[in-house]
């Protein structure tokens, strides 16, 4: 067996915690999997996983060479792209996660009109608000929008700033009086984004350069933890929304929203394409970041 892929077998074993898993990941079958573990123990002479017919476990031996392959494939993968970045153009898969609705609304388009710019481009894209590890899910690249948090193990690019808006129905400013400050924010029902954890307060930029962000909280029944469910809501006259202006655009031309406050400076919500530090960056990234730069804040408008 090939040395290399039994350590990328074995890795995608760890990682998921099954050969099974493994199996279904790397479209191999179950015992497959099993026949490159064994390989690797047989030619070490040291077990790497316990396994029995309701669990595996890895050893102490096989954590420690566990982190080693994948040391060696992150350097094997970085010699590939050196070789593909010679041939003139990128090539290979490029796995990127990314929220759901930015990245189905926003990022995706662009990513496919550069796949089709290149054609030995494979896009692997997976659309979820969780927070992944690139490096233990093996993802090239990660879209992420709101604040981050220090590491020395990634790089983070802005690609766009996405403005904010309060905005609501005509049927529920018929029926409640229009707000023209903050403070009247009060005064409406508010139809919260909340994912995990507390409700994330809205925010509008200070009066004055530098100054921190003004954050309110409007009084709320309604939470929700999909953005696209709000802007329905809102549509409906359930409340007040406080939205990406990119996601009701469409909305507020055809007067089904309002965009409210207009003399508040809008909150810019920052968004990010984030990689592994590493000494050799594929091509296939570096262009991909550079087109997502270049053609997302011309959406956000």
């Amino acid at each position: 067996m090939d040395r290399l892929t039994s350590m990328q077998v074995f890795v995608k074993a760890v990682d998921l915690g099954s050969f099974a898993a493994a199996a279904e990941a790397l479209d191999l079958s179950a015992p497959m999997v099993g026949k490159h573990v064994q390989w690797l123990e047989a030619r070490l002479a040291v077990r790497l996983i316990n396994r029995t017919t309701r669990r595996q476990s890895v050893t102490e031996f096989g954590r420690a060479y566990y982190e080693r392959c994948k040391l060696i494939l992150a350097e094997a993968d970085a010699a590939d792209a050196l070789a593909a970045d010679q041939l003139g153009e990128p090539r290979g898969r490029l796995r990127i996660t990314m929220p759901v609705h930015f990245g189905r609304h926003c990022a995706m388009p662009v990513l496919m009109r550069f796949a089709r710019r290149y054609p030995g481009i494979e896009l692997d894209l997976s659309m979820n608000d969780r927070f992944v590890d690139l490096a233990d899910d093996g993802y090239d690249l990660a879209i992420r929008t709101g604040a981050l948090e220090d590491s020395a193990d990634l790089v983070a690019r802005r690609v766009a700033r996405q403005r904010m808006t309060v905005c609501a129905s005509p049927a529920w400013l018929a029926a409640h009086r229009r707000p023209a400050t903050l403070d009247d924010l009060a005064q409406h029902e508010a139809i919260m984004y909340r994912r995990s954890g507390r409700v994330p307060p809205w925010r509008f930029t200070g009066e004055d350069e530098g100054e921190p962000p003004v954050e309110i909280t409007p009084p709320s029944r309604f939470r929700l933890d999909d953005l696209a469910a709000i802007a329905d809501a809102v549509a409906a006259a359930e409340g007040l929304g406080w939205l990406p202006f990119w996601l009701v655009r469409e909305r507020v031309r055809e007067g089904a929203l309002v965009e409210l406050l207009p003399a508040q400076r809008s909150f810019l919500y920052d968004a990010y394409a984030i990689w592994l530090r590493t000494p050799h960056v594929p091509m296939r990234v570096r262009l991909a970041v550079e087109e997502l730069a270049q053609a997302l804040p011309e959406m956000m408008e």
